[in-house]
């Protein structure tokens, strides 16, 4: 774990390696086990006996064609960072000064176990570092204690790498057949707990049944069989797959794995019955050892790499998917006014009319014509220097964490008033360094079309990088760039109307806002009284620490949006 450019924690990664009798030693498949060597549980113990028990097995076959590389990675700074460490020199030679040791200053830490300064490792080659093939798969295998009684054995799957990147579904349909139909085991897909037991999607499973229900009654060639226990798993399902794309973050050290376009899940096993139970672990390893060896049996007899399936999808069921080329068509359509609106005032048929200040309509004049002046002329380079002006604010903000955090001993919520303080000073300077970005009664237009093809481009770029990002994001995103208009020209319309686009318009202002949309979800998941300011913050660092693109759109494309649709709602 690198701390600063010269100093680094200490771990240690143990690696074995079998060589296939019958390959060439081109391709390996890979076999991750964590443990914390310092403060080891029972259930990395059985862990550990249940990856050394396949790996005695494989060590004795003569079937293999693949490479087997088994890792028990040194967990005691995280799981992703051990196994992350072991990648990078994996696919990078490390070099050796004359005395055997890296070429690295290390900061050896005192935990009272022992002296790490003496931790040396003898043997003949002991500074190599072992490589077998090209990774074709990787499986993470970790043992659960469950605390809520369950009936049998199950299996939960964790598939979710960085920015929403995913695994060959291949590599999930056979890890799922094999787990349900040859060892009997209840496969599972990590889920909100939280939407699990929430009464309103259980309500709406129920309407749902019902209409099944009728529907079958009208025609029993209709397979419309879905109850509400079922609605409920996949939504669950489905909002936990988007959700944890859309993060950004890996779900697992299996996220390792993706950064080097290796197919990688991590595997969590959870028995029905107590870990201290001797009697039922036999059992227990025998079902899991048979699971394992025959996903290592399946991608084992492979000619080449999954590559035949999809890689983009969302997750309903562990054999239940929504593939990219159906919910890109809701994407596309919920995406697609965007440029028609843009393009609109320019098209010299928007009859806006404009008023005097004494309420009187002006004659022969309409904000058409308006338009066609301004492109002629050029002055419609005005909004579109707001707008840039806009995202240079917006690239201030998302830089003023970095500086932030370098102020020793901060809390989070000190940290985030500062951040809030210093981005609305560069705001209110950039006002008076450029003037306000208000001018004419129709120059809102002009903003609000310029606004709408930078939030298009914005979203465009991030469905490449991460999907369920862009697709989060636009269902806040679009709204606010449909229906944002001066709060002054509400006047014009029928009190109902009047009052559903004021009441629109305060939701979208308080909902579009990062931050304040964090603590609002957060309290209802979480309860109010454990919603902090500081939240935001360490939410923001979060995303920072792991890279996630979600970082740069919340305050690249989302953040500028917000602020110009406030500017065209307080536009006079």
């Amino acid at each position: 774990m690198q701390k600063n450019s010269s100093c680094a924690s200490f771990g240690v990664n143990s690696v074995g390696i079998i060589r296939a009798p019958s390959g060439d030693g081109k391709e390996a498949i890979v076999l991750v086990t964590p443990y914390n060597p310092w403060k080891i549980e029972l259930s990395e113990a059985l862990s550990l006996g249940l990856a050394f028990s396949i790996f005695s097995l494989l060590s004795q076959v003569s079937w293999l064609a693949k490479d087997i590389v088994w890792l028990a990675a040194d967990s005691q700074f995280g799981e992703y960072t051990s196994v992350s460490a072991w990648l990078k020199d994996y696919h990078s030679p490390v070099f050796f000064s004359e005395s055997g040791k890296m070429n690295i200053d290390m900061c050896y830490e005192y935990n009272g176990h022992q002296d790490r300064d003496h931790i040396m490792v003898k043997g003949e080659n002991a500074n190599a570092f072992k490589r077998a093939g090209t990774m074709a798969a990787a499986l993470v295998l970790k043992v659960l204690e469950k605390k809520e009684r369950q009936e049998r054995d199950s299996l939960t799957i964790y598939a979710e790498a960085s920015n929403g990147q995913m695994p060959n579904l291949d590599l999930i349909n056979i890890v799922h057949y094999l787990a349900v139909h040859r060892q009997g085991l209840r496969v599972k897909i990590a889920t909100i707990g939280s939407l699990l037991n929430s009464v309103w999607l259980r309500s709406v499973g129920e309407i749902v049944q019902r209409l099944c229900r009728f529907a079958k009654s009208l025609d029993p060639r209709w397979k419309y069989d879905i109850t509400s226990a079922d609605y409920v798993e996949g939504s669950a399902t489905l909002a936990s797959s988007m959700y944890y794309q859309a993060i950004g973050v890996p779900t697992g050290s299996h996220g390792a794995f993706r950064d080097y376009q290796v197919d990688a899940v991590t595997l969590e096993l959870s028995p029905w019955f107590s870990l201290k139970n001797e009697n039922s672990q036999s059992a227990f390893l025998l079902r899991g050892g048979r699971l394992i060896e025959g996903v290592i049996r399946s991608v084992n007899n492979l000619l080449e790499k999954f590559h035949q399936s999809f890689f983009l999808y969302f997750l309903t069921a562990p054999n239940k998917f929504v593939s990219v080329g159906v919910y890109m068509i809701a994407y596309a359509l919920l995406i697609a006014p965007l440029p028609m609106v843009a393009v609109a005032p320019f098209s010299g048929k928007n009859k806006i009319r404009l008023t005097t200040d004494k309420g009187n309509q002006t004659p022969g004049y309409t904000c058409s014509d308006e338009m066609e002046i301004s492109i002629g002329s050029w002055k419609w380079l005005h909004a579109a220097k707001v707008v840039f002006l806009t995202h240079l604010w917006a690239v201030v903000v998302l830089l003023q964490p970095y500086f932030i955090s370098q102020i020793p001993y901060i809390s989070p919520t000190t940290s985030m008033l500062v951040w809030v303080a210093v981005a609305t000073s560069a705001l209110l300077i950039l006002y008076l360094i450029l003037g306000s970005p208000y001018s004419n009664d129709c120059e809102w237009v002009l903003l609000k079309s310029v606004m709408i093809a930078a939030a298009f481009i914005g979203l465009g770029l991030m469905s490449i990088i991460n999907f369920s990002t862009a697709q989060i994001g636009a269902l806040i995103v679009v709204p606010m760039c449909l229906i944002v208009r001066p709060l002054k020209r509400h006047k014009e319309v029928a009190l109902c109307a009047r009052v559903m686009l004021m009441t629109c318009n305060l939701v979208l202002a308080v909902m579009g806002f990062p931050p304040t949309a964090l603590l609002i979800l957060k309290g209802l998941f979480e309860g109010f009284g454990r919603v902090g300011i500081g939240d935001f913050w360490v939410w923001a660092e979060f995303l920072w620490i792991w890279n996630s693109a979600t970082y740069l759109y919340l305050l690249l494309v989302h953040l500028p949006c917000w602020a110009l649709y406030v500017h065209i709602l307080l536009h006079p």
